[in-house]
């Protein structure tokens, strides 16, 4: 194919008139900035192996005199695909269905008998061996006419007469049908559907398809013609000069996606004359084909009535198994990509992009819009943007980490607890427990310095800002990818109702405000009831969260007590680590117990409100699984960063839950140890189990699927290679998509970011837990999209939709919860007050940290007397953490002043800290602004280029015709 630049002839100008395109072209150009959609008629950039079938040589289309068979088979109701009439003798036709259409078809109509498997596969090969490409499995018999959609069906379903009239109008629509048999089931039948040229244009017209009609032109202003060439000249050569960014793929890996900048616009058959269309095979995508073949599946009838259509209705009734657009080929080659170049566009992905050697490689994003669709190149570009942002942070992460590495011997704190060997702490319960000494926690205080040290509010805040400056400058990197991908002007159409909302209320009807047609109504009465009976679901499951982590805190109280007094020596010193541990794992296996519960009472919900399109209803259903899961996640960490140890009560006086278990304490260096055990053990293995479920759970039942094909278990032929097979068959013996779409892939990624910005103050190293894991979640997606998945639909998207209020939610959330860690979970606060108004360094001048926490340990521990417990085997006096009166004070065990001056800077800590880190999110995100100058300017200059393109084009075309017609040439506008 060949650039064809279309020359722009400049014409005399009007009083008040612009200048001229042509004139616009003489100017110097800058280097051009990267539009990715793909100008498929001007590229001449496939791979080698692509223009096999990409460049299939354009056959007229049939003459309607020429489709008189299939305007024949459409009026009787016929199976038999209208491009092979020539062998009609081989056609492939089921008795079960020739007799249900044989009482409606034309008396000039034979229907033919059907043939034996042997006979079809002898009459399959040779037609394969006449024409090579039809062995892929992407074309029809003749080898020319592509395959843009696959639907499913079962022989033995008795939905025969649904199919017959299904197919006979979409065959009126334009669509070609072609049927071919399962290889390796008995029972399936595959229907191949061709969308022809003039029906491509007019559900194009239709759609409001935005298709490339000129080259793209440039322009400069005056400082880079004065000022800017030399020094961009110099830059390039340094540039030069510098090794090459590891991190990107070369053009000569992706050579089909060199720049092929060009002018869109919607498509008009009117102004076809606008487009330059070299090749008609090439002009349309395959995604934009099956795009269009999908709309009109979903609109066309199979019985009479206003809401007897669509696919979808047909798929639920069971008419049809599957519906879905073939994949381009196979994924893997015999021969390497870098001597023969890529079969397809999926080897192309999976080359470049699943392959886990291309872990630190950027994604080819145009071509994963290329073949999956905006809506999927989105969700794509988002984890990839949040996976660069968490470098970052998690850098950050790792420096406060090993700062409190570094200074942990150095800790006064720690030194103080560890030296404490005559310091006798009070028993942990009042039966067969000991007194111990502060010593024995030298470990736990070490290790609790590690995440609760001086740079632990800094991060707090590095975090809060962090999440900002990640949902502003995203905003900035959706507006480029949809400008690149031109989907700035597009709206989303008027979206179908659902069956499901279509079969509850057909008798309640109303006219639609916009489109002016009557349509099924929900009353607002109805609407309500439904939505109070979902809320009290909702609250139902909470509560039933609220239960579980109960019951956790019930199984911790009664750990501790029985490792406190545990024979074992080892667990009785390390109590604390044994209770929080196991605490932990029970309820890891708790939550992901409830999470199956979780998605079934979501569904059940969701379905029970009757949404009425099928975004409302994955919106209604992703919030649901959002609470259901952050709730089930965050609840046992709310408790243990906020509850625990607040509640205890003092020796001699604490709080027993039932009247039998003491509550938990916090130990003497801190609660946030046990926060952070929390942490990292679910987030942990979480993350492993997900990408576990999310790989392997395809893995298996793919492997079970080759497994039944070989051993002929569907009642097929034993196929021992997989690669004889034609395509249709091999994606129908993949995984479909989930049913939910990207919901399950967006809540996992979106309660890590939770967990890794809400407790981040507790557990620093989040960040870095989260990287490890979205490099490997990218290629696992990657390689679950290309490899085990059918191709799903190419839908458009202009966001992320309700994800994004969720993230702007959680980062602020994010800001409370790290306020209210740092000032009460944490001993911050306590230190600081001590430090300033109780410590040694209070009237000096100069001092230093360290210095200043001399004594510290001892101030915030307070006075018991065991003689007054039950228990007459201990005497002598204990310490526990609390700040209050001695037992020979007045009023023995009161709160001390210290404890009010703590409680005073917390409350004031949280206040100052909430309102300076929201300060700071405001004014960044009043910074920021959501789209680049640059691009504001690009567009308004991008539009005036686009009418007077249009305008000149129009002219040039008349004064075309005028001068073919014979008539005068004129310059003006006629």
């Amino acid at each position: 194919m060949v650039h064809h630049s279309g020359s722009i002839q400049s014409f005399k100008q009007q009083k008040g008139m612009h200048t001229s395109i042509s004139e616009i072209l003489k100017e110097k150009s800058l280097k051009p900035s990267r539009r990715s959609l793909p100008c498929l008629a001007q590229s001449q950039t496939h791979p080698i192996n692509l223009n096999h079938f990409l460049s299939v040589p354009l056959s007229p289309e049939p003459k309607p005199e020429v489709e008189g068979l299939s305007q024949s088979i459409s009026t009787s109701c016929s199976l038999l695909p209208p491009q092979t009439a020539e062998d009609g003798k081989d056609h492939f036709v089921e008795e079960s269905e020739v007799s249900t259409c044989e009482a409606r078809a034309d008396e000039s109509f034979l229907l033919q008998k059907p043939v034996t498997r042997a006979k079809l596969e002898a009459r399959t090969d040779s037609v394969q061996g006449k024409n090579p490409t039809a062995s892929s499995g992407l074309f029809f018999r003749d080898g020319k006419k592509r395959i843009d959609y696959i639907l499913v069906y079962k022989k033995s379903s008795p939905q025969v007469e649904k199919r017959c009239t299904f197919e006979k109008n979409l065959r009126a629509e334009g669509l070609m049908l072609e049927k071919e048999p399962s290889l390796t089931n008995n029972d399936i039948m595959f229907v191949k559907v061709h969308a022809t040229w003039d029906t491509l244009c007019k559900y194009a017209e239709q759609m409001n398809i935005r298709m490339p009609f000129r080259k793209k032109c440039y322009f400069t202003d005056w400082k880079s013609k004065t000022l800017g060439s030399r020094f961009h000249l110099r830059c390039r050569q340094i540039k030069s000069w510098l090794p090459r960014n590891p991190m990107k793929l070369d053009k000569e890996a992706l050579p089909d996606l060199e720049e092929t900048d060009c002018y869109t616009a919607p498509f008009s058959r009117a102004r076809m004359h606008h487009f330059t269309i070299n090749n008609r095979e090439t002009f349309f995508s395959n995604s934009t084909r099956s795009r269009i073949v999908h709309h009109v599946l979903q609109r066309t009838k199979y019985e009479d009535g206003k809401s007897k259509m669509g696919i979808n209705r047909l798929l639920g009734n069971s008419t049809y198994e599957a519906a879905f657009p073939p994949h381009e080929g196979g994924y893997k080659s015999r021969h390497s990509i870098k001597t023969h170049g890529a079969q397809n566009h999926r080897h192309l992905l999976y080359e470049r992009w699943a392959r886990w050697g291309m872990w630190y490689k950027y994604q080819p994003l145009d071509l994963i819009r290329r073949y999956f669709g905006e809506k999927i190149g989105l969700y794509f570009a988002w984890l990839g943007w949040y996976t660069g942002m968490l470098i970052p942070a998690a850098l950050v992460g790792v420096f406060v980490f090993l700062y409190g590495l570094l200074t942990m011997d150095a800790s006064q704190i720690s030194k103080e607890i560890c030296e404490a060997n005559t310091t006798i702490m009070c028993p942990m319960c009042e039966e067969n427990c000991e007194p111990w000494t502060l010593s024995d926690s030298c470990v736990y205080a070490k290790v609790t310095y590690l995440f609760d040290n001086g740079g632990t509010v800094f991060f707090a805040i590095f975090m809060a800002i962090w999440a900002t400056v990640f949902l502003e400058f995203w905003k900035r990197r959706r507006a480029e990818l949809t400008y690149d991908w031109d989907l700035i002007d597009w709206e989303e159409e008027e979206e179908e109702l659902r069956p499901q909302f279509e079969a509850k209320y057909s008798r309640m009807e109303r006219v639609n405000p916009i489109s002016g047609k009557p349509e099924p109504f929900q009353p607002f009465s109805d609407k309500l009831s439904r939505l109070m009976v979902s809320v009290s679901g909702i609250f139902f499951m909470i509560s039933l969260v609220l239960t579980a982590v109960f019951a956790v805190v019930v199984f911790r109280l009664i750990a501790m007590e029985k490792f406190a007094s545990f024979n074992w020596h080892f667990v009785k010193k390390n109590w604390q680590f044994a209770t929080s541990g196991t605490g932990v794992c029970i309820n890891f296996m708790i939550i992901m117990s409830l999470n199956v519960v979780y998605e079934k009472v979501a569904y059940l919900l969701t379905n029970l409100e009757h949404p009425r399109t099928e975004s409302e209803w994955e919106n209604s259903f992703a919030l649901k699984m959002f609470l259901f899961q952050f709730v089930n996640l965050n609840s046992s960490t709310f408790y243990i960063a906020f509850f625990l140890g607040r509640f205890a009560g003092r020796p001699g006086k604490y709080n027993k839950l039932f009247s039998r278990w003491r509550l938990e304490e916090c130990h003497p260096s801190g609660c946030l140890i046990d926060l952070c055990l929390q942490m990292g053990v679910i987030m942990f293995f979480k993350q492993i189990w997900n990408n576990f479920m999310e790989l392997g759970y395809p893995l298996l039942q793919n492997w079970w699927s080759r497994r039944k094909m070989k051993k002929g278990g569907g009642g097929g032929q034993n196929v021992e290679n997989k690669a004889q097979l034609p395509q249709w068959d091999k994606d129908w013996n993949l995984q479909p998509m989930n049913a939910h779409g990207l919901v399950d892939e967006y809540l996992e990624m979106v309660l890590q970011f939770g967990f890794t910005t809400i407790f981040v103050a507790a557990f620093p190293l989040a960040p870095l837990l989260a990287l490890l894991n979205n490099i490997i979640e990218i290629r696992l997606d990657a390689y679950k999209f290309v490899t085990q998945w059918r191709r799903p639909m190419p839908a458009r998207a202009t966001d992320i939709g309700i994800w994004h209020g969720i993230l702007e939610g959680i980062g602020v959330l994010a800001v409370i919860t790290n306020a209210f860690v740092i000032a009460i979970t944490s001993d911050y606060i306590p230190r600081f007050v001590y430090a300033f108004k109780y410590g040694p360094c209070v009237n000096k001048r100069h001092h230093h940290g360290n210095e200043c926490l001399q004594g510290y340990v001892n101030s915030s521990l307070s006075v018991f007397d065991m003689g007054e417990l039950n228990n007459r085997n201990h005497s002598g006096y204990c310490r526990y953490r609390d700040y209050r009166a001695p037992p020979w004070n007045t009023v023995p065990y009161e709160f001390t002043l210290q404890f009010w001056h703590v409680l005073a800077a917390r409350l004031a800590f949280i206040i100052v800290f909430e309102h300076l880190v929201f300060g700071i999110k405001s004014f960044i995100a009043y910074l920021i602004p959501d789209m680049p100058k640059d691009l504001c300017d690009r567009m308004r200059r991008e539009k005036y280029l686009m009418q007077e393109m249009m305008y000149e084009a129009e002219l040039e075309h008349l004064q075309k015709e005028r001068k073919k017609n014979g008539k005068r040439y004129h310059h003006e506008w006629p």
